[in-house]
């Protein structure tokens, strides 16, 4: 589509869809080639979505990427209305078969922040608000992220993570981590065995966009005292089955 054919408003528009479709940073000659429109208004745009807080500069300097404002609206768009009802009520189904506290959470650039939450009728529980933020390296939602990055990019994030020892089990080198998110990609789900927080256990499952890329996580924590670790397993095709019809509501893909 030439400039003239793409209206002075929606231009801007454009390259945030460039960003959705790609599912990565993207340089303004990547843009370019992308959205047809010429250097200089590539160039334009970008710099005014970057002075809005809508796009950020990655860490190489020269490509660009949704910031935060930006992630915020797209979680909320998909939170209006019907389909934030639908899917809260997919997450009260799979708290009530797991009998746990369950978890929506999407990656953010403190960690992996609580999109949505169903807490257990249990007065023993963990609290994460809505809200909250946990690390990457030592939650079973983070490290599931960290699975789905392509090699080159999770050594560019394992080169600026700080492996902080949260707890007793927490994974603190870069080598141990390796291993553990090939273990996950493999396995398709992650576990969190006490790595967070003493005495608590999760699992997660990814859900994934049309395109199979990482969107968010689904998953469940609860007390080893009432689910031993070796358990944790057992929930984790409950999980999911309520995966694949987050992402038919999302989506509106068929189930």
């Amino acid at each position: 589509m030439s400039e003239e054919r793409i209206p002075t408003n929606l231009r801007a528009l454009r390259i945030i869809e460039a960003f959705a479709e790609a599912g990565r940073p993207m340089t303004p000659t990547e843009l370019n080639a992308y959205c047809e429109l010429p250097k200089p208004t590539i160039h334009r745009l970008c710099h005014t979505l970057e002075k809005e807080g809508l796009l950020i500069r990655d860490v190489d300097g020269n490509s660009l990427r949704p910031a935060r404002r930006l992630r915020r609206m797209a979680s909320g768009l998909l939170s209006t209305s019907r389909v934030h009802i639908v899917r809260h009520k997919i997450l009260e189904w799979v708290a009530h078969e797991v009998g746990e506290t369950c978890n929506l959470v999407m990656p953010d650039d403190e960690g992996m922040l609580y999109l949505d939450r169903v807490e257990t009728h249990w007065p023993l529980r963990f609290q994460l608000p809505v809200g909250s933020h946990v690390p990457f390296h030592c939650t079973a939602t983070g490290k599931l992220f960290l699975s789905s990055f392509e090699d080159k990019d999770l050594e560019r994030m394992l080169s600026v993570l700080i492996l902080t020892p949260e707890a007793d089990n927490s994974i603190t080198t870069e080598d141990a981590l390796r291993n553990e998110l090939r273990r996950i990609r493999e396995a398709g789900y992650s576990l969190d065995n006490e790595e967070f927080i003493p005495g608590m256990v999760a699992a997660a499952v990814p859900i994934f966009d049309p395109d199979k890329r990482f969107f968010a996580a689904l998953a469940f924590h609860a007390p080893k005292q009432r689910v031993p670790f070796e358990q944790v397993l057992e929930k984790v095709d409950t999980l999911k089955a309520g995966a694949r019809r987050m992402e038919a509501v999302l989506f509106d893909q068929e189930v």
